[in-house]
């Protein structure tokens, strides 16, 4: 799993590729964290307005909106992403 992420005017937008077999672990604990069920060990989500999930072919996309007057801090979302990365290997 390889993730590219880039800074946006109001938030960040994550292409997750190399997904392989597990798209459908990944798609669901996205989904947890759309929800607000995010189990990441990090306050980031507090900041998060909203988070769009595009189901591409070799790739989930992510839109991370924040909320006004916050900013997504990348190494955070770095963080959530290999502990994501490691709950779905297991």
């Amino acid at each position: 799993m390889e993730a590219k992420i880039e800074t946006t005017e109001n938030g960040i937008k994550i292409e997750v590729t190399q997904v392989e077999d597990k798209k459908t672990q990944l798609l669901e604990a996205f989904q947890e964290c759309s929800e607000g069920r995010c189990t990441c060990p990090t306050q980031e989500y507090q900041k998060v307005e909203n988070l769009e999930i595009t189901d591409a072919d070799d790739a989930v996309q992510l839109s991370i909106t924040a909320k006004d007057g916050e900013q997504i801090d990348v190494a955070e979302i770095e963080k959530c992403l290999a502990y994501t990365r490691k709950r779905i290997s297991e």
